[in-house]
């Protein structure tokens, strides 16, 4: 199966990081082809000629986001990694779907399978409802199928994560797909 991980966390070595890179460990073992996308440090911006120019034509943005648009057409499956902002995704990891979404119509009949990889330090579990509220709807609009969610409750920090059960959950998660 081809996977691309979508990640949205600015900070490279940080716990979503952590989380995504033991999937891809899992996921690799198992056989199956991984491509990343970093949406937080990739050139994307947000585009209201989308809804302007009615979607024809080539984009008149010249950003990274016709390469991701050729390797998310690709996969079988999404993988979501995003740390907990705003009670929902990282804004570069929205407006990467957001841009895929504009351009692609058919993308609801392609069926891919998906995954939401997430951590925060955070005590309140109805910012985790949002977030997976926000995700559900994702799904619903794209027509994924949910292959599983790691939420890593109390992992603020990498080393926090590091010593959670939640790499270990990810990584059982890509092995176990």
């Amino acid at each position: 199966m081809r996977i691309v991980v979508l990640k949205g966390s600015p900070n490279k070595h940080g716990s979503t990081n952590l989380l995504v890179e033991n999937f891809v460990n899992g996921a690799k073992e198992a056989g199956h082809t991984i491509d990343e996308i970093d949406a937080a440090h990739a050139d994307i911006s947000p585009c209201i000629g989308c809804i302007h120019c009615g979607y024809e034509g080539e984009c008149v943005l010249h950003d990274d986001m016709d390469e991701f648009r050729q390797t998310i057409l690709k996969a079988d499956m999404l993988v979501f990694a995003t740390p907990l902002y705003y009670y929902g995704m990282s804004a570069q990891l929205k407006i990467l779907i957001d841009r895929f979404c504009s351009r692609n119509f058919s993308i609801q009949q392609k069926h891919f399978k998906s995954v939401l990889l997430t951590v925060a330090y955070n005590s309140d579990d109805w910012t985790f409802d949002a977030l997976e509220s926000h995700y559900d709807t994702l799904i619903r609009y794209l027509n994924l199928e949910d292959n599983g969610r790691i939420l890593g409750y109390g992992c603020g920090t990498p080393s926090m994560t590091k010593f959670s059960d939640y790499p270990k959950k990810a990584y059982e998660l890509g092995k176990n797909l």
